[in-house]
């Protein structure tokens, strides 16, 4: 009989110990797994800086037509935003001139839309004292009775590099063309 019990303790012993270590280890995981999404997530804290909504008259023939657009810039850290506080004028002066460059044709694609945000993010980086290499020129349409450039070699469109400055990207928060 006392052998029986000794062995039913072993074994209960054995059996809560090893229950007690696999959850240990399983709970020890889980841990090691949360631990570092919250400090990801404090260092990457978005900054958005929203500015006015504008009204601008568009480069179409007889200008009739407008845009009203709201703009919100995503920024590198809080210095950013208050550097762009501070000459807020001039940064919108510049959304100002670059919107209205454009046409209604232009401004209803989703291709010029993503051109004017990267155009607004460089002009503000610019505004704001940094350098980033020119946007390339528009080129104009050329007539279609032109054989002069069919032997002319097309050239790659390179890659523009990222702007340099504190402004990630730029986001519409509304868009309104007539």
């Amino acid at each position: 009989m006392l052998l029986i019990v000794v062995a039913a303790v072993v074994l209960l012993g054995g059996g809560a110990g090893g229950t007690w270590f696999y959850l240990q280890k399983k709970h020890a995981a889980a841990a090691a797994d949360e631990e570092p999404a919250p400090k990801a997530a404090e260092a990457e804290k978005p900054i958005y800086l929203p500015l006015e909504n504008m009204v601008v008259n568009l480069a179409d023939p007889g200008g009739e037509r407008f845009a009203q657009i709201g703009v919100t810039l995503d920024l590198t850290d809080e210095k950013a935003a208050d550097q762009i506080k501070n000459l807020l004028p001039a940064v919108r002066s510049s959304v100002l001139m670059l919107v209205s460059q454009r046409s209604s044709d232009e401004l209803l694609k989703r291709d010029g839309k993503e051109k004017l945000a990267a155009d607004i993010t460089a002009e503000v980086s610019r505004t704001l004292g940094f350098e980033d290499e020119a946007p390339p020129p528009r080129k104009k349409a050329k007539a279609a009775d032109s054989d002069d450039d069919e032997d002319a070699p097309v050239k790659p469109k390179k890659k523009r590099k990222a702007p340099v400055g504190p402004v990630k990207g730029v986001l519409f928060s509304s868009f309104i063309v007539q």
